[in-house]
């Protein structure tokens, strides 16, 4: 009679010995999460030469950075509901497909409304496509790991900003801005060849229904971790966004100097994004609310370092660092509060992300216009500083639940 719980307790036991810690099948999705990275930042590069191409102003070509994102936010969570019932790997093709779709109409896109809607249209991929590849990312490891296999795959997202936005910047005004797309286009396929090959046929249990998934979303504590996230992407965009003016008018770089300066931003972001991973898989909820408290540090001490260059390149790098390292865990928190719906609440994670974006650069423009240019880190400081607060209180509630 003890045979069969024996058999099953060594069945496991192979199992988990069978997941690698880190598979090879999780690069090939990072090299998806590098392609969408370069396609959702590589814009703002060239937004100048798709102007003057398109003969629009730089304020109407800028609407396709909002609309791009708008996309993300809104249209990610409703393709991820709709898609639901489509095997896990398949779906990611599919979205890989339409990806490269997206970019082949972007290269020979005749006027703006044409690029407008292939930008929507790639835009629709991004937020699923990290949804559900971090689902998957984290069922190809050990449950001990899942939030480092999470920031392999994101590591993608920021070395696109490293790499792939110069080069594809460079590309597009050296070949034209359409080269750009070409190039992305091509990165696309070669993260779907990637997928096909390399990511293993998943046993799915079965889906939720869509009220079961809507309702999963609808837990407190879950929107309150959203909110969190969201409060994070709003500090660091209230400063990111306006970061080269400010390094310009108030630090005294020259021009050419910023772009190096964010390079080295870029480095300290997958630095931050690897150790993050290996943090949360550590001690989930105090690597949350210790890198929060992190950020507020850093971004308080940015308002007096920022009149010096040496210290204000140094507190830039460890910025991007800790501002990064703190999104693996945030990922996994998110979909473990949503069990019933994991790859839709891990996609609304990047909307509440995407919307956090748009609040924070509305808000340092807020603060440009009515405070001052200075004024960008102590306000980036105090939007993480509210999350701080929100983590440390769910981080209290649930000691004080454990313990009962």
């Amino acid at each position: 009679m003890n045979a069969i719980p024996n058999l099953n307790k060594a069945q496991t036991r192979k199992e988990r010995a069978g997941k690698e810690p880190f598979p090879i099948s999780i690069l090939s999705l990072t090299v998806g999460a590098f392609a969408i990275g370069m396609t959702e930042f590589v814009i703002m590069g060239i937004l100048p030469n798709v102007a003057n191409d398109l003969q629009v102003s730089i304020s109407t070509a800028g609407q396709l950075i909002t609309m791009y994102a708008l996309g993300v936010a809104v249209g990610a969570p409703i393709l991820t509901i709709l898609t639901q019932r489509i095997p896990q790997k398949k779906l990611l093709c599919l979205l890989m497909i339409l990806f490269i779709l997206g970019n082949g109409i972007s290269v020979f896109a005749p006027n703006y409304t044409v690029l407008m809607v292939a930008r929507i249209i790639t835009a629709l991929t991004h937020g699923t496509f990290f949804g559900v590849g971090a689902v998957i990312a984290s069922n190809l490891v050990q449950p001990n790991k899942r939030a480092g296999a999470v920031s392999i795959m994101m590591a993608g997202l920021t070395i696109a900003n490293i790499v792939g936005v110069p080069l594809g910047t460079f590309i597009g005004q050296s070949m034209g801005w359409r080269a750009s797309f070409a190039a992305i286009a091509v990165m696309g396929v070669a993260a779907l060849i990637g997928i096909l090959i390399f990511i293993p046929k998943l046993k799915q249990e079965k889906p939720a229904s869509v009220i079961q998934q809507i309702a999963a979303l609808a837990n407190p504590k879950l929107l309150l971790f959203l909110l969190i996230g969201a409060l994070g992407n709003a500090s660091l965009f209230t400063v990111f966004t306006y970061i080269t003016p400010l390094l310009e008018e108030v630090t005294g770089f020259a021009e050419h100097s910023v772009t190096w300066i964010l390079v080295l931003f870029g480095c300290g972001v997958t630095i931050g994004n690897i150790v993050g991973g290996k943090l949360a898989d550590w001690k989930l909820m105090p690597s949350i609310v210790g890198l929060y408290f992190a950020v507020s540090m850093i971004l308080t001490i940015f308002s007096f370092t920022m009149h010096s260059p040496i210290a204000a390149v140094i507190t830039i790098f460890f910025w991007g660092m800790v501002s990064f390292a703190v999104m693996p865990g945030l990922q996994i928190r998110i979909m473990s509060l949503a069990q019933a719906a994991p790859a839709l609440a891990s996609t609304t994670s990047h909307s509440a992300g995407n919307l956090g974006n748009a609040a924070g650069a509305f808000i340092g423009g807020w603060v440009i216009s009515h405070l001052a240019i200075t004024s960008l880190p102590w306000v980036g400081a105090v939007l993480v500083g509210l999350g701080l607060v929100l983590g440390i209180a769910c981080f209290v509630a649930e000691r004080k639940e454990t313990v009962a």
